[in-house]
C-alpha cells in the first residue's frame, strides 16, 4: 500500500479506489458467464450495477437473482463487502495477513476512510471492524440457512444465507428472490424480518459503537459518540415505525391487508431499512405518498459515522437539531449529554447537510427533465442513491442512459460522502495568515 508516488491526497485516494473497484467489477459483470441472457450486459448497465454494490446501495436495473449467474451474483456480493467495509480496510487486511507495516500514509487514508478525528489506535479498529463483519454475518448466515432450508434445498439455503447476510449487514439492499421483491414474501417471518433488521442496525451504527458496546462489560461507560449514535438511531426507528403504522394502517396495499401482528412487525422493519439498507417487506410503490416523503427524510439522514451506511448520518442530524435548539433557548453552545462541541464540529455538521440537501436538489431537478416519473418517484429515487439506501418506488429499471449515469453519480457520492468529495475535486489551499475585519449582517 505504498501511495507516495501518487502524491495524492487521503480524499484522492478513497475517491479513486472506490472508482477503481467500481470499473473492475463492471468489466467482470461484462463478461458472459456472468449472465445468464445470450446478449452480453451493456457497459452502462455493468457500471450501474457494480456502483450500486460497492456502494452498498441495492438499486438494480436488472433482477439479481435470475438475470445474473452465481458467477455475477459472486461478484456482487464481493463488491458489496468491499464496498461496505471499505477498500482501504480489505488491503490493511492483506497487509496484516502477509506481516507487512502500516505506513503513516496508510494510517491517514485509513482515518480518512473510517472518518475517525485522529489516528490513534486506527489498526486496532481496523482489526475490530474486520471481526465484528465476520463474527455478525456468519451467524446471521447460520441462521438464514435453518431457516430457508425449509424452503430450498440445503445447498441453495446455504448460498442465500451467505449473500444476503453479507448484503444486509453492509446496508446494501441486493436479493436473490427474482421480480424484484426483496423481501415481501417474508413479511410475516420473524425471524428472517428480526435477523434482517439486527444486521440493518448493527451495519448501520458503525464500527465504532459496537466496539463501545463489547467493550461495556469491562469499562461500564460509553463514548459521547456511542450515547448520541444509540439515542438517535433507536429514536428514528420508533418514530419512524408509529409514523409508518399510522399512515399506512389502512392502505389495502400495505398494511391495511395485515394482521396486527403483520401491521407492527411490517412497520418497524420499514422503519429500519431507511438507515440505508434497501430491503422492504411491503410495496414500497404502494405506500401513500405522505408515508413516501417520511421516508425520504429518514433515507436523507441514514445511518451513521463509520458504518456500511450513508445519508448525513445520525450525529449530523443531532448537531443541527441541537444548534435549532441552542438558538431557540438563547444559548451560545450545544451542550449534549452535558459536553459542549467544538465549533469545527458545527460548522461540519452543517456544510455537510447543505451539501448533501444541493446535491439531492440538483440531481432531482435535472432528472425532472431526462425521467418519465412524477416529481416524488424521482426525488425518491434521487435520495435513496444519495443515502445508499436502494429502495425504490419501481424508477429504477425504466432510467434512461443519462438517468442511469447521474444515479450512479449520485450513489458514488453518497457513499464518499460529499465533503470528502469536495475535497477529493478541490485545489488544496494553506492556511490564511490574516482574518477579514468581521462584519454585520441582518438574520431572519
Amino acid at each position: 500500500m505504498n501511495w507516495k508516488w501518487l502524491r495524492l491526497s487521503p480524499p484522492q485516494i478513497l475517491v479513486l479506489g472506490f472508482a477503481a473497484i467500481i470499473l473492475i467489477g463492471s468489466f467482470l459483470l461484462m463478461l458472459p458467464i456472468s449472465t445468464t441472457s445470450d446478449e452480453p450486459l451493456s457497459f452502462i448497465d455493468a457500471l450501474f450495477t457494480a456502483t450500486s454494490a460497492t456502494c452498498v446501495t441495492g438499486l438494480v436495473v436488472k433482477d439479481t437473482g435470475t438475470f445474473f449467474t452465481t458467477f455475477g451474483q459472486v461478484v456482487i456480493m464481493l463488491l458489496i463487502q468491499v464496498g461496505g467495509l471499505g477498500f482501504m480496510t480489505m488491503a490493511t487486511l492483506f497487509s496484516l495477513v502477509l506481516k507487512r507495516k502500516i505506513s503513516l500514509r496508510d494510517r491517514l487514508v485509513l482515518q480518512e476512510a473510517m472518518n475517525q478525528n485522529s489516528m490513534e489506535g486506527i489498526v486496532r479498529l481496523i482489526r475490530k471492524v474486520l471481526l465484528f463483519s465476520l463474527l455478525i454475518e456468519s451467524c446471521a448466515a447460520l441462521i438464514f440457512t435453518i431457516r430457508w432450508a425449509f424452503d430450498f434445498p440445503i445447498g441453495k439455503a446455504a448460498y442465500f444465507g451467505v449473500f444476503h447476510a453479507v448484503s444486509l449487514f453492509n446496508n446494501a439492499g441486493f436479493d436473490l428472490f427474482g421480480g424484484f421483491r426483496s423481501l415481501t414474501g417474508y413479511v410475516y417471518d420473524p425471524v428472517v424480518n428480526f435477523v434482517a433488521m439486527f444486521l440493518i442496525v448493527s451495519g448501520g451504527i458503525g464500527f465504532i459503537v459496537l466496539s463501545d458496546l463489547v467493550d461495556y462489560r469491562k469499562n461500564r461507560k460509553l463514548s459521547l459518540h456511542s450515547k448520541v449514535v444509540l439515542t438517535m438511531t433507536a429514536t428514528l426507528i420508533v418514530v419512524g415505525a408509529l409514523v409508518i403504522f399510522v399512515f399506512e394502517f389502512t392502505n389495502p396495499r400495505t398494511l391495511g391487508s395485515l394482521n396486527w401482528g403483520g401491521k407492527i412487525l411490517a412497520s418497524f422493519f420499514q422503519s429500519v431499512t431507511p438507515r440505508t439498507a434497501g430491503a422492504n417487506t411491503l410495496d414500497i410503490g404502494g405506500l401513500r405518498q405522505a408515508t413516501q416523503f417520511f421516508i425520504i427524510i429518514l433515507m436523507f439522514i441514514g445511518a451513521s459515522p463509520g458504518s456500511t451506511g450513508g445519508g448525513i448520518k445520525t450525529t449530523t442530524f443531532t448537531i443541527m437539531l441541537g444548534a435549532v435548539g441552542a438558538m431557540i433557548r438563547g444559548r451560545d453552545d450545544i451542550v449534549i449529554y452535558r459536553y459542549r462541541l467544538a465549533q469545527d464540529r458545527i460548522f461540519k455538521a452543517l456544510t455537510i447537510t447543505l451539501l448533501a440537501l444541493f446535491l439531492v436538489v440538483a440531481v432531482s431537478m435535472f432528472l425532472s427533465t431526462t425521467e418519465s416519473g412524477s416529481f416524488l418517484m424521482i426525488l425518491f429515487e434521487t435520495t435513496s442513491a444519495f443515502g445508499t439506501v436502494g429502495l425504490t418506488m419501481g424508477l429504477t429499471p425504466h432510467l434512461t442512459l443519462v438517468g442511469k449515469l447521474v444515479i450512479s453519480f449520485t450513489m458514488f457520492a453518497g457513499r464518499l460522502g460529499p465533503l470528502t468529495l469536495a475535497y477529493a475535486l478541490g485545489p488544496k489551499k494553506g492556511k490564511e495568515l490574516y482574518r477579514h475585519p468581521e462584519g454585520k449582517m441582518i438574520i431572519g
